[in-house]
């Protein structure tokens, strides 16, 4: 069965249904191996735009040359 055929009768579920399912398929989704690259309890390094000093203005610069063109 593909998506295509399972929509109607997934639109068909009450609520209380659908939330059933969802939570069904998060548990199946969570269960699957590789479903994300990240390690559980392993700490990642997300850049973030505190402390660049500057960038605002590169990116005010960048907006008005492309008003300009």
């Amino acid at each position: 069965m593909n998506l295509s055929e399972l929509l109607p009768a997934v639109h068909q579920l009450s609520i209380v249904e659908k939330l059933k399912l969802i939570r069904i398929l998060a548990e199946d989704l969570e269960a699957a191996e590789d479903i994300s690259p990240l390690e559980p309890f392993k700490t990642y390094d997300l850049p973030t735009p505190y402390n660049s000093f500057g960038v605002g203005a590169m990116l005010m610069q960048a907006l008005e040359s492309a008003d300009q063109a």
